[in-house]
């Protein structure tokens, strides 16, 4: 299973570390299309990301025009405040595209318009204006994520310290 996280016109670079962060844990390919609100380069966004840039899978992107001739056939799922589906009543198949807008202005509207049954929304209280744009990627990430069961991702881990046999029982 592949999962493409796309970032439109991402304008805070420490937003994109944090998601560039959470592509390379989930193995997760990362699409950033044009213009950026900082450098690639920019420190804030290589700190966000720590040392996980060697695994990232990442891929720019002039424009939205660029992108969409680049990536022909994929399943695009637009995530807004103006979604009328919630994210987890979607179906994500493989190779699946969820696309996030910039962080002031979302996606632009004539897309989501063109796009209405693939525009998904996170519910959230009425009156606020959003969540974080890393914390909207990751719930999305990971609701696909689920429902594929987590494919080719460690579901279990180990205690540093400590250590029990298959029954439970501490075995120190």
């Amino acid at each position: 299973m592949e999962l493409n996280i796309v970032l439109a016109q991402p304008q805070i670079p420490q937003n994109t570390g944090n998601i560039s962060r959470t592509c390379a844990v989930t193995r997760a390919r990362l699409h950033l299309i044009k213009p950026l609100g900082f450098s690639i380069d920019d420190r804030h966004l290589k700190r966000a990301g720590l040392d996980y840039w060697k695994y990232l899978d990442i891929t720019l992107y002039e424009d939205f025009e660029d992108f969409f001739e680049k990536n022909k056939g994929g399943e695009f799922f637009y995530f807004t405040t103006k979604g009328e589906n919630k994210y987890c009543d979607i179906s994500y198949p493989d190779k699946a595209y969820i696309v996030f807008g910039r962080e002031d202005k979302g996606l632009p509207e004539k897309l989501l318009f063109d796009n209405r049954s693939h525009c998904v929304r996170i519910p959230m209280s009425k009156g606020l204006r959003s969540l974080n744009l890393s914390n909207s990627v990751a719930i999305g990430a990971y609701e696909a994520l689920r429902q594929w069961d987590f494919p080719n991702l460690q579901n279990s881990g180990n205690l540093t310290e400590y250590d029990w046999n298959d029954a439970g029982e501490d075995i120190r």
